[in-house]
């Protein structure tokens, strides 16, 4: 493990309420679609990464599903742990890297939601390389031609509220597409001041990255949660999602 990040001590911080946020109830229809997508027979292996409270890991397991949840947060998975006893079911939890993980073992299939690792980078650090360490990651643990659903930020939605003034100040550098700057998020622990350092990546590379750590990519859909569907990524949409396959 490396030394704790931001974006850890934010996840450590946020554990206790991290359901209560409203994007955190749409499991179920996610978890729907997803066997949608690809109809995985009950006893097949799933990778969980960036798993956070388990709600996702927790519901494949319900249905049948043997699922692996890896996430850097150690309190979020204490959380996971709690919700896996009160559902009654059993699932591995590791507290690892997504960049680095190494579990041992393959699996039939892999999810990645609601920015589960993808994006989260600290001040300094080179985004493509975090990402594609994670891509690299995860394709390592697929079986050849096993599916990975991954949802990430979508950098049309921010950059088309960037402005000339956003440069100027900072805040945006449209050379490299890296926008730093404070926000003010409303959590269910109340109202918090983070700042945030991030890669605007679009659609294509994102897929370019994905094939690069050996991803077929097959579709690339609107992320939102609770409008999981196929259909076309909006522009101002937060989260776009790509629908892949490991290659091989």
């Amino acid at each position: 493990m490396n030394s704790r990040g931001a974006w850890e001590e934010f996840f450590d911080s946020h554990a206790e309420r991290y359901e209560e946020n409203p994007f955190t109830k749409h499991t179920s229809e996610e978890v729907d679609f997803f066997l949608d997508l690809f109809p995985l027979q009950p006893g097949s292996s799933i990778l969980d990464m960036g798993c956070g409270t388990g709600r996702h890991a927790i519901e494949l397991t319900k249905r049948g599903f043997d699922v692996v949840g890896v996430d850097r947060s150690a309190k979020m998975l204490e959380v996971a742990t709690r919700n896996a006893l009160r559902a009654e079911v059993s699932l591995e939890l590791v507290h690892a890297d997504a960049r680095t993980a190494d579990l041992g073992k393959s699996f039939d299939a892999a999810l990645c939601l609601c920015e589960g690792g993808v994006g989260l980078i600290e001040r300094g650090e080179d985004a493509e390389k975090h990402d594609g360490a994670i891509f690299a990651t995860i394709a390592r643990h697929l079986k050849p031609g096993a599916p990975f659903l991954l949802t990430a930020l979508n950098g049309y939605s921010i950059i088309r509220q960037m402005k000339d003034e956003h440069t100027i100040e900072g805040r945006f550098d449209p050379e490299t597409m890296l926008a730093s700057y404070q926000d003010e998020w409303d959590l269910p622990e109340g109202t918090k001041l983070m700042t945030i350092t991030e890669r605007l990546f679009i659609a294509p590379e994102v897929v370019r990255m994905l094939r690069e750590a050996g991803f077929e990519v097959l579709h690339v859909y609107g992320g939102t949660a609770g409008h999981w569907a196929r259909r076309p990524l909006s522009l101002d949409e937060v989260e776009a999602m790509f629908v892949c396959r490991r290659a091989g």
